[in-house]
């Protein structure tokens, strides 16, 4: 059995008594330091152990969710009529995609961007536009049937009848040349069957968009031709100069556009003075009449799925029957919001920040700014931005991803074009993601660096005290006069 006098011999802490030591006022002053910086160094090492650390790599996409990227956006066009917006998409691979409407909502809005009533339903057309009079000959002039509208008589004239259809057009205009023959005979058609002066009831006219801009620009007519409808009573002009009446998108033959009248006569009484209400009777051309926009703006929000390859999301004025003056096209917009990937919470992203300070600052950049062309009419102007697109993940204890989000660099033009002026995003993925890991702290180190701390401290304490002791002796031996 092993005895206790063994046992001390291998104590690698020997006590000294306390009779042979001696305590010293610089002693204490360097212990007072040492103790000092042991708690300061102990501080510094406990807060970077609860600090929250992290890597940044980069690595090759490995996104997990699936082909298809979502792109939300508001974006807001002073000068572009909700009528004609329209949402197309096409990318690298062939896929085009003309006039979304399922996920795209549209507002009417004012030059200062003010809604100015509810949601905007453009209704898709299903079949292409129906002309008749194929067989009229060029040069000839059709019958005039309709009745000439200007900026004097249009107001005297949508009074006297219930229901005034008006042919906004432009002689140079293809489609406005298409229309001409049938709109004339139709119009000839009605008022042989309810003659103005005696029925009252309904009445067709015209105005000449290049004789008439002004009275075109206050109905807000970027399309040619446009055919609105007027009702007597129910075309309520408020304080901002808004209309409420109706566009008609069916057929142009004869025949579809007298059935269309006949229909919108049928339900109004003879001499009845009511208020031309709109028709809600069952018939094969109500699906034809919609809302005509209420400004001349036009708000578009809403999102789309595009594939993750290099691709063009742009907003032009678009119509399968119309056309567009590209002189007085102007696209200038403000982007309220643009962003890629899911939505967001802020919540989460403030949460993120506060963690990693220099994310998700780029994920929306383009918020609130304004693209405004300023070179006046007739510059044709094309508004593009190209947007760099990078996927940015944050992963935390190993596996938790507390955020996944896609962040964008923005460089935007104003270019002149021949073609129709349009606002065009072309965006471009990256390969590449950024990868943000948090840096794992071993609780075993943490113990290791505080041991350090303080038998380092203490250590170097001692060491100090030794020489210092040391050299007072010194000094006092030598002015003793004494040899050593």
């Amino acid at each position: 059995m092993i005895s206790s006098s063994k046992l001390k011999a291998v104590d690698f802490y020997r006590k000294i008594p306390r009779d042979l030591t001696e305590a010293s006022l610089s002693g204490a002053g360097l212990s007072i330091v040492a103790a000092l910086c042991m708690m300061f160094l102990f501080g510094m090492e406990l807060n970077y152990y609860l600090a929250f650390s992290t890597s940044t790599t980069v690595i090759v996409d490995q996104s997990s969710d699936g082909d298809f990227l979502r792109i939300d956006f508001n974006i807001s066009f002073p000068a572009l009529s909700c009528e004609f917006a329209s949402v197309d998409l096409s990318d690298v691979l062939g896929t085009s995609r003309l006039n979304i409407t399922k996920t795209i909502r549209k507002f009417s809005i004012d030059s200062d961007l003010r809604p100015t009533g509810s949601e905007f339903h453009s209704g898709p057309i299903s079949r292409d536009i129906k002309h008749g009079d194929e067989n009229h000959e060029i040069g000839e002039e059709p019958l005039e049937g309709s009745v000439p509208l200007t900026a004097h008589n249009f107001d005297k004239y949508s009074h006297m009848h219930q229901i005034l259809v008006v042919n906004f057009f432009a002689p140079w205009c293809y489609w406005s040349n298409r229309l001409k023959p049938a709109w004339e005979k139709a119009a000839k058609i009605m008022t042989e069957r309810y003659d103005p002066e005696l029925d009252g009831r309904i009445l067709l006219g015209k105005v000449d968009c290049t004789q008439e801009p002004d009275l075109c620009r206050r109905h807000h007519i970027q399309g040619y031709p446009s055919i609105r409808i007027f009702r007597k009573g129910s075309d309520v002009r408020d304080d901002h100069g808004h209309h409420d009446h109706e566009s008609y998108y069916g057929d142009r033959d004869t025949e579809s556009l007298v059935k269309t009248m006949e229909d919108m006569v049928a339900a109004i009484p003879v001499d009845s003075q009511k208020i031309a209400l709109e028709d809600k009777s069952e018939n094969t051309t109500q699906n034809a009449k919609r809302p005509a926009p209420s400004a001349g703006g036009c708000r578009i929000e809403g999102y789309v799925r595009v594939k993750k390859v290099p691709g063009n999301l742009v907003i032009s004025a678009h119509g399968g029957a119309h056309s567009f003056d590209l002189t007085k096209m102007n696209m200038s917009h403000v982007i309220s919001h643009l962003s890629f990937g899911r939505t967001i919470n802020p919540r989460a992203i403030a949460d993120v920040k506060r963690l990693i300070p220099y994310i998700g600052g780029s994920h929306d950049r383009l918020d609130g700014r304004s693209f405004i062309n300023n070179r006046g009419i007739g510059a044709n102007v094309t508004i593009e931005h190209y947007v760099q697109i990078v996927k940015t993940e944050v992963i935390v204890r190993g596996t938790h991803k507390i955020l996944e989000e896609y962040e964008y660099t923005a460089h935007s033009s104003l270019v002149q074009t021949t073609y129709i002026p349009v606002a065009k995003f072309h965006y471009e993925l990256s390969p590449m993601q950024v990868l943000i890991t948090e840096n794992p702290k071993s609780f075993s180190h943490f113990l290791t660096n505080v041991c350090a701390i303080i038998g380092g401290v203490f250590t170097v304490a001692g060491i100090l005290d030794a020489i210092l002791h040391n050299t007072v002796r010194m000094m006092k031996k030598v002015e003793l006069g004494k040899n050593f």
